[in-house]
């Protein structure tokens, strides 16, 4: 029996998505290593909260993302590949956790980002 999924509604199904997500990530040998010297205790309140805004609304993410990617590629460079695996992963947690517009939303939201992000670090 297939397990029903629901969509992303409140802010605790973020907490879920993000923190899966990373658990994805981390291991990841392609992009893992972008990962290894975040404060994770400062970075997870931080991307949920971004998170949080971008699918539900809220107003309270403070924060500059595509400043602090761009100093990351600074000293790690990045390539389209880097983000395309991003978004495999994201596109793959949000398939896994939930369905529905709000999680169209989430992944389609993550495909514009991924695009932009490439682009604005100068991804070769």
């Amino acid at each position: 029996m297939q397990q029903v999924l629901r969509d992303i509604a409140h802010a605790e199904d973020i907490d879920q998505l993000v923190r899966a997500f990373y658990e994805r990530v981390r291991p990841d040998p392609l992009i893992g290593h972008f990962f290894v010297d975040l404060d994770w205790d400062h970075h997870i309140p931080r991307i949920t909260s971004f998170w949080r805004m971008v699918l539900l609304g809220d107003r309270t993410y403070q924060g500059d993302p595509m400043t602090a990617h761009i100093r990351l590629a600074q000293h790690q460079p990045m390539s389209p590949a880097h983000f395309e695996r991003w978004l495999q992963h994201w596109v793959a947690n949000a398939d896994a956790l939930f369905e529905g517009p709000r999680t169209e939303e989430a992944k389609s939201r993550a495909r514009s980002i991924a695009a932009v992000m490439a682009h604005k670090v100068g991804a070769r």
